[in-house]
């Protein structure tokens, strides 16, 4: 499985969308996507990548575009 399935996969599940649904994805735009289900999807992209993120990229994640960009800092191509 490519990098970009996982990491969509990882979303998908955690916030309970479809995949036609994680383009403009943000944080807080569905009730899925609030504190909690941040941290549990932070530990999934963790646990599949074998990264740990840093606590600023971890807050900085506030969107679907915005994780990708974040994950390419620790060089996992999307």
């Amino acid at each position: 499985m490519d990098n970009l399935k996982k990491y969509n996969e990882i979303l998908m599940d955690a916030f309970k969308v479809s995949e036609d649904e994680l383009k403009g994805l943000e944080y807080q735009s569905i009730p899925d996507w609030d504190s909690v289900g941040h941290m549990a999807m932070t530990a999934m992209l963790e646990e599949a990548f074998d990264i740990m993120l840093d606590t600023d990229d971890i807050i900085d994640f506030s969107s679907y575009e915005k994780g990708i960009e974040i994950l390419r800092k620790y060089d996992i191509e999307l």
